[in-house]
This record gives C-alpha cells, structure tokens and sequence, in this order.
C-alpha cells in the first residue's frame, strides 16, 4: 500500500503548503521590519530567507544532515528578526 497504489500525494501537497506559507512569514517579517525601520530585522529575516532556500537545495541533493543544519540556522536568524521586532 505504497504511494504507487493509491495514488496519494499528500506529501507533495503538504511540502507545497510549508514553502508557500514559510514564504509568507518571511516576507511578511522582512516588510515589517522595513516598514517598522529595522535594519537588523530585516537583515535576519533576509538571512533566514537564505538559508531556508539552501536548505531546500540541500534536500533536493539528499544531504540530511546540511538540510538540518540549515534549517537550524534558518530558525534562529527568524526567531531573530522576530525579537527585534518586539525590543
């Protein structure tokens, strides 16, 4: 009962879902923090941006442990330009 035979893509659907709404939080964190004047916020959220699109190259190239080191990375810078957007 493998993909092949009920012809199920949730995964595709479910990958669509977290890149285009990953998408939107940073890009809504990158325009706020222009819109708020947060260099430092922006320059995050830019980072984190980078760094999700290397991990999407990584698990394109079956590369586990890059991809979650990336992801990691990611992450943080986010977690981030989030904090200088409340401080």
């Amino acid at each position: 009962m493998g993909p092949s035979i009920g012809g199920n893509d949730f995964e595709k659907y479910a990958v669509a879902v977290i890149i285009v709404f990953g998408a939107l939080i940073i890009g809504g964190l990158m325009a706020a923090s222009l819109t708020l004047g947060h260099r430092n916020g922006f320059l995050y959220a830019l980072g984190g941006a980078t760094s999700a699109w290397i991990s999407g190259n990584a698990l394109l190239l079956d590369r586990p442990r890059i991809y979650a080191i990336f992801v990691g990375i990611a992450a943080l810078m986010l977690i981030a330009s989030t904090i200088t957007l409340i401080a």
